[in-house]
């Protein structure tokens, strides 16, 4: 299973930003996605994750109203739309997948990550 994250830049403080993770390796009906984030010097953080039937996405709390994850099944993509973004949104952040349903999204629960993409939100 492959995870290709992309879609991360520079943005000005309010600003937004479409993230995009391409999925390969696995039928994109199996797999649960979510996105991660870690800035520097602080742990991996959970910021959003859909399942594979794409109902009930969840947030973090800090991020809710602001970002919202959605998947493209005939894409094999899933997406995280950013906006009212913040400085202390700012991070590398990550999509992880997994294919055993599990209630919760702590980084070890997640078997496929990608390699990251950095948002910087600055002024």
């Amino acid at each position: 299973v492959q995870l290709q994250a992309s879609g991360g830049g520079l943005v000005r403080p309010g600003g937004s930003l479409r993230l995009s993770c391409a999925v390969s390796g696995v039928s994109f009906s199996r797999i649960d996605l979510a996105w991660f984030r870690q800035a520097p010097g602080k742990e991996r953080e959970f910021v959003a994750a859909i399942a594979r039937t794409g109902i009930s996405p969840f947030y973090e709390d800090s991020v809710k109203g602001r970002y919202t994850i959605s998947r493209d099944d005939a894409k094999n993509t899933v997406y995280l739309h950013m906006n009212s973004l913040k400085p202390e949104d700012t991070a590398v952040y990550l999509c992880a997948g997994r294919t055993i349903y599990q209630r919760n999204h702590s980084p070890p629960a997640y078997d496929y990550w990608g390699q990251g993409t950095l948002v910087t939100v600055s002024s």
